[in-house]
């Protein structure tokens, strides 16, 4: 019997659309009543909330590819391996360059530079405008990363975007290989969390505080940063959508993708009342 059903949001749960089929709302509310759910993403904890209210959640969530838990209810970070301040500032020099540009999330927000401004941030800026206020996403525009790094309580993740050939030099290079952990999520952008951090690893600590096994877990995802919890999961399911990377990581395969009802269909099946 299964007891904790694991989440990725993108690819996922969400459509390309960035909204919850109904179908698969239903049955993920419907799985509430007979699992712990959690949701384990990539994304920080601001922009993963409209999703989280939507679904009706009252469980902590997992977040930026398991460097932190926050809980919503107590507006307050669990537990957390977030990025010391002096390699925060060693990276956005060698950021700097490698010619990248930089999204940095941070305690409560996610940031990007007014002057090299990325593209998909400029897109879910316009996103998160269409929240409520006390719903909304916190995106801002910043002038020195630097700046912002030693002022903020914590250093959740880099993301970095630039030439293909550039982006992977980066990810590496000496150093940076010695204290991150990166996570393609783009053919150009790499995801960079402390080292040490993955969804999978965050996941087993958070099954086994709820007194729970590996052989207990459902966990769903469609991504590379997906990998580490569908092999720790008792079944790992890939969506119809993932690389054939991830498909092989997982036990088994959903026979849609994220933007049909095939993730509903499945946990109809796996979770029954």
């Amino acid at each position: 019997m299964y007891k904790v059903l694991a989440l990725d949001l993108d690819g996922t749960v969400l459509t390309d659309e960035h909204k919850i089929h109904p179908d698969v709302k239903v049955e993920i509310q419907r799985a509430q009543q007979h699992c712990h759910v959690v949701i384990v993403t990539g994304r920080h904890h601001t922009a993963a909330k409209p999703f989280y209210q939507e679904l009706g959640l009252t469980t902590p969530i997992i977040c930026c590819n398991g460097t932190y838990v926050y809980d919503y209810q107590k507006d307050e970070v669990l537990e957390h391996n977030a990025i010391a301040k002096s390699d925060a500032q060693r990276f956005i020099e060698l950021a700097t360059e490698f010619q990248m540009k930089l999204v940095m999330y941070v305690t409560h927000e996610m940031t990007y530079s007014r002057a090299n401004p990325i593209a998909y941030m400029q897109a879910l800026e316009s996103w998160a405008g269409r929240f409520p206020q006390e719903q909304q996403p916190r995106i801002r525009r910043i002038d020195s990363f630097s700046e912002l790094a030693e002022q903020s309580e914590y250093v959740w993740k880099f993301v970095v975007e630039g030439a293909p050939s550039s982006v992977q030099r980066l990810s590496e290079q000496p150093w940076v290989k010695r204290n991150f952990n990166g996570e393609r999520s783009w053919s150009n952008r790499i995801d960079f969390a402390a080292k040490g951090n993955s969804k999978g690893k965050r996941l087993g600590q958070y099954v086994k505080a709820l007194g729970y096994e590996a052989h207990h877990v459902i966990a769903a995802g469609d991504n590379h940063n997906d990998i580490s919890m569908l092999e720790y999961a008792g079944l790992g399911v890939a969506m119809k959508n993932a690389d054939e990377t991830v498909k092989k990581s997982a036990k088994i395969t959903c026979k849609t993708n994220n933007n049909e009802d095939g993730l509903a269909r499945l946990l109809r099946e796996i979770i029954k009342g």
